[in-house]
This record gives structure tokens, sequence and C-alpha cells, in this order.
């Protein structure tokens, strides 16, 4: 299986633990690195973090609605950083809206998933994770 460390950002602590959860449940062995927000995100990709840091290749899996700095926000950042344009990331939300889908997309995000859909301790997201890891050549 590939090698591969997950970035988190998400401000929910509960959705945090349920991340983590279900890392363990279902056997996700990816170093996990976990941003309350999007700037905290971009000093750990960037390496500028104090205390934290995340080694390549890896999954970013960011949250729509954070305080200090949006998934959208984020997204416009990533994305204008040639160091990190191509990054995988894929959007978190409770948010089905259209516009909300849209606008993530014309970021290119691998996907857009609705919190509500990963079922219980996120065993769908896992599986996702465990399915990308097995197929996907990775640099």
């Amino acid at each position: 299986m590939n090698k591969l460390s997950i970035l988190l950002v998400e401000d929910d602590e509960i959705d945090v633990m349920s991340f983590r959860r279900g890392m363990r449940k279902y056997g996700n062995d990816c170093p996990l690195v976990v941003a309350a927000h999007g700037e905290e995100a971009l000093r750990i990709l960037r390496g500028s973090h104090p205390d934290k840091s995340i080694e390549p290749p890896l999954l970013i899996f960011i949250d729509v609605n954070m305080p200090v700095m949006s998934g959208a926000e984020f997204l416009r950042e990533l994305r204008g950083d040639p160091a990190f344009a191509a990054t995988v990331v894929f959007m978190l939300s409770t948010s089905d809206h259209p516009v909300d889908r849209r606008a993530a997309y014309e970021q290119h995000i691998a996907g857009y998933i609705l919190k509500q859909d990963l079922g219980d301790s996120c065993q769908n997201l896992h599986e996702l994770i465990a399915l990308y890891r097995r197929i996907m050549l990775l640099p």
C-alpha cells in the first residue's frame, strides 16, 4: 500500500474525534495532522508551523466553514502556490448547496463529501482512503 499522510483541516473537535476514531476502527495507519483552520494548514504545509509538520505525499480533507480562513479561501491560496497547486484535496461539508459545490470544484478539488454521508465513524471516508492508497500511483 502507498505511503500517504493526511492533513485534516477541521475546527469542530467532535468531527476530529470521529475522524480519529474511524482511523483506528478501520485500520487506517496514515499519519494524521490536524489544523483548526486554513491559515494553520498553510503554515503546516509550508513548514512554518512551530509544532506541526507533514510529509508528502498527502491528502487534504478540509471543512468548508471555519473561522479565520474558510475552506474556500484556503483552496484559493493553495491553488495559487505552485508548490501545492496539484495537491489532492477533498472538501468536507454539511452544505449540499450547488453554489458551494461549484465553487469547490472550480478550485480543482478531488471530491465534495457531505459529512452526513460519511457513515458510522467515517467508515465510507476511510474506505475511500484505503482504496485511494491501493490504486493510485503517487509521486
